[in-house]
């Protein structure tokens, strides 16, 4: 029985929006420093990295180049993640993480001549309606009837977005000849051993140290960490299934996720978010930014 990749990417996309929403809210109010953040997040990831390296060993006979694809994935996976992260600092994330979403194009362009992936007429209509759909949900529409979008950010998160293209057109490559568990791992491993590298220092562990309500910052931490490997696993697997191109269009949906979440959450959870006033032009630039979201998905869905 063929693995439905279509589904794997959606649930993929859904966790991997509430472990945004989840990012901001802890980079920006719990964590003492961005670094303190990297460094609890290196350590889980540590943790569970092992336990699937011990559980899920590469197979037999494994040649090197599906494994330095794989550590090429994982150290431009970090280098992307790391930017979206910092960029989370400042900026709401219900505008850092549809701009984000702009990779998708850059994976069907790569994936199609170095992956020899076929794609139709319809199929890059539908990649182009969600990555201008999900760079629409970023748009705000102020009181004088000026729409505004993210300047310098912009650029970083499109900088970002072009490493992450290059990530998943990797995992592509060594999931031909690895399991997605051990391209999780190597992920894993990788991203951990550099953000331990580069943040474990006394003063980021003085500032852990002397974090204020660090039982339930932990706690929260471990679920939206745990959260992440969910994410990641189900892309990977639905990579290991389907064309990246389309998986990572799929994936791409993310930033309704993060506004359907976000805007429950607001709800429930008083001050989990940046507040925004949001004007009757910007939920009308994002009623149609969903729906072009969603027409993409269909499409590909269908075709």
């Amino acid at each position: 029985m063929a693995v439905d990749w279509f589904g794997l990417a959606v649930l993929g996309a859904a966790a991997l929006g509430m472990v945004n929403i989840l990012d901001s809210y802890l980079i920006s109010r719990r964590m003492p420093s961005f670094r303190a953040f990297l460094l609890l997040m290196g350590t889980i990831m540590l943790v569970y990295g092992l336990v699937a390296l011990y559980l899920f060993p590469l197979p037999e006979g494994v040649g090197t180049r599906p494994l330095v694809a794989a550590v090429i994935s994982a150290v431009f996976r970090m280098a992307s993640a790391t930017t979206m992260l910092y960029t989370l600092r400042t900026e709401e994330v219900s505008r850092v993480v549809p701009v984000f979403h702009v990779y998708p194009v850059f994976v069907a362009i790569m994936a199609v001549p170095l992956m020899g992936e076929v794609l139709g007429y319809l199929q890059w209509v539908a990649i182009a309606i969600v990555v201008i759909g999900a760079v629409m949900v970023s748009a705000k529409w102020n009181h004088g009837g000026i729409v505004t979008w993210l300047n310098r950010p912009f650029f970083l998160l499109f900088g970002a977005g072009l490493m992450m293209a290059v990530a998943d057109v990797a995992s592509k490559y060594a999931l031909r000849d690895i399991s997605f568990w051990n391209m999780y791992w190597v992920t894993a491993l990788c991203l951990s051993g550099i953000f331990l590298l580069i943040t474990l220092r006394p003063q980021v562990l003085r500032e852990l140290g002397n974090m204020k309500r660090r039982s339930s910052s932990m706690g929260l931490l471990a679920l939206n960490e745990t959260l992440a490997v969910t994410g990641l696993i189900l892309t990977f697997w639905a990579m290991a299934n389907g064309p990246v191109s389309l998986v990572s269009t799929v994936t791409g949906s993310r930033p309704i996720f993060v506004l359907v979440f976000a805007f429950i959450l607001s709800r429930f959870w008083s001050g989990l978010l940046f507040e925004e006033q949001s004007s009757k032009g910007t939920m009308a630039l994002r009623l149609i930014a969903t729906a072009m979201i969603v027409g993409g998905i269909a499409i590909i869905y269908l075709a």
